[in-house]
């Protein structure tokens, strides 16, 4: 980067000075309206603020239990559950590949006696909850809707959203368990269930999270998302499904790093490309046509060294999630370079949101930097390049394919290797990092999970395939291998499989020996 060209993490040049000559015109429309350039609420914070969640789950799901009640005795407004790796690929704590990473990065989900325990003293239709869980979603999707079902739960109360996106599994996070066309059968028939049994849940959230931490740009991370949007809407529509009735239920899911304004901008375009893109695809209700989105700040831009200095960077994206109009928000503890945050790190990290949120002035009004010659101008730029990359995607036949073909793993790729060369020549500066580094580094005590917690696993699973009426549990698993070979929708007969207490793994295998793995 030359001495005098500045550029944004995207690589878009910045000007020295801006004028409203640099911009087409300012969107006019207002919040709430078509295309949402501002926010997709009319009166946005001010009539009610973000829901200020907190990433949390860890050990056994009687200490993640904990940790729940503790945050929402701090003021959080909604849950957002971690689950630990063999739970994500959809092995039991007792499978050997589960060896040493039971309850390690999230917590450990057997069953639906685990489920219990995790929300035991938690009334499900008066929280929120929000689980990152993809390959698996259906079956902890099951598990919750059973637990609602043993509470006397309304289900048409239960409010909530699953991850549930498991294109960007193959583009950049990598826990996947079965080939691309039957997991987007598995995720459609969650669409066509929920519609019908949980009308408040919303089905997927399409990540751009992981596709940023993966090493993405954000132009790179709402183009693959809106991309990888656009192929399940298509998908659905294949099954026959109502764009203007599913389409209410699409969320997002989105990163916010350092550089403020191009995230700002970012958020902005994300939603007017969306709105163009659900309008091309056939949605007349405006509803199905808003991109809602929760935001999670940026764990990768999060340092081991000098960790307190990530409490300025939190801060930084705290406010560029606001300002760009989030709906949903979690804020990382500054020691998440280190460990799982500690409970005084997931305090302040949600301090951090209601200090924003109260004392900051940024929700008092809709989109405060709208009309900005900066802003207005990143955000047509964002978009105009976003869109070249949606084009190059189209023309391969969509995601599916330029995700088979390689592309966005390879355009991710590029992007990471030049920000990492960025970072090593110092054209990139990351504070406590390579510029104004300290000998002495400061010592933050790390969380830690204990080994003993595999073994506490296996022995509840033993003990539960004692108790459960195992004849009950193996007819339902007989039925759902039935299903599975026909075009029958697969959530009612998976329900069926969790009441009657089979375990996630047994479930999983189930339809591995049907669609087998993707290696």
């Amino acid at each position: 980067m030359s001495e005098n060209k500045v550029t944004t993490d995207s690589g878009i040049e910045i000007k020295e000075t801006y004028t409203s000559a640099d911009f087409k015109k300012a969107d006019e429309s207002k919040a709430g309206e078509f295309p949402f350039t501002r926010g997709v609420q009319s009166s946005m914070y001010r009539g009610k603020l973000w829901t200020m969640r907190q990433y949390a789950g860890f050990s056994t799901a009687a200490e993640s239990n904990k940790r729940y009640h503790y945050l929402l005795n701090q003021g959080v407004s909604g849950l957002s559950v971690a689950f630990d790796l063999p739970t994500q690929i959809g092995y039991d704590s007792d499978h050997p590949l589960a060896d040493g990473e039971v309850g390690k990065v999230g917590v450990a989900i057997d069953s639906l006696e685990d489920m219990e325990k995790l929300f035991e003293g938690i009334n499900l239709e008066s929280v929120s909850t929000s689980m990152t869980i993809n390959a698996t979603g259906f079956i902890l999707l099951a598990f919750y809707v059973a637990l609602a079902k043993k509470q006397g739960a309304n289900l048409n109360n239960i409010s909530g959203t699953i991850q549930n996106d498991i294109l960007k599994e193959y583009a950049a996070r990598g826990t996947y368990i079965y080939p691309p066309k039957p997991s987007m059968r598995i995720i459609t028939d969650i669409f066509e269930w929920c519609s019908k049994a949980l009308p408040k849940w919303n089905t997927i959230s399409i990540s751009g999270y992981h596709i940023r931490e993966a090493g993405s740009t954000a132009v790179q991370e709402i183009a693959f998302t809106l991309s990888n949007g656009k192929a399940y809407v298509q998908a659905a529509q294949q099954k026959g499904l109502d764009i203007n009735v599913f389409g209410k239920r699409l969320s997002f899911f989105f990163n916010a790093h350092n550089n403020l304004f191009e995230e700002v901008a970012k958020f902005r375009a994300a939603r007017r490309m969306w709105a163009k893109m659900m309008k091309e695809l056939g949605a007349t209700d405006e509803k199905a046509m808003m991109l809602r989105f929760h935001t999670q700040t940026g764990g990768s831009t999060l340092t081991a060294q000098q960790p307190m200095n990530n409490v300025s960077r939190v801060t930084i994206q705290t406010l560029a999630a606001v300002l760009g109009g989030t709906q949903s928000l979690h804020t990382n503890g500054y020691d998440e370079a280190l460990s799982l945050p500690t409970e005084e790190a997931a305090k302040i990290a949600l301090r951090t949101q209601q200090i924003v949120a109260f004392e900051s002035g940024t929700a008092d009004t809709v989109d405060p930097l709208a009309g900005s010659y900066f802003v207005e101008s990143l955000t047509d730029e964002v978009e105009a390049e976003a869109w070249k990359l949606i084009e190059a995607i189209d023309a391969m036949g969509g995601s599916v394919e330029a995700i088979e073909s390689g592309f966005m793993q390879e355009e991710i790729a590029r992007s990471a290797y030049q920000y990492q060369k960025d970072i090593e020549q110092e054209t990139k500066i990351i504070v406590g990092v390579n510029k104004f580094k300290t000998a002495d580094n400061e010592k933050i005590p790390g969380f830690k999970i204990d080994d003993s917690i595999q073994k506490m696993q296996t022995d509840q699973l033993n003990s539960l395939k004692q108790k459960r009426n195992n004849d009950a549990a193996q007819a339902s698993l007989s039925k759902l291998a039935a299903v599975v070979k026909t075009t029958e929708n697969l959530m009612p007969v998976v329900l069926e499989c969790v009441e009657n207490y089979c375990t996630l793994g047994e479930i999983a295998d189930v339809l591995r020996n049907e669609f087998g793995e993707y290696r």
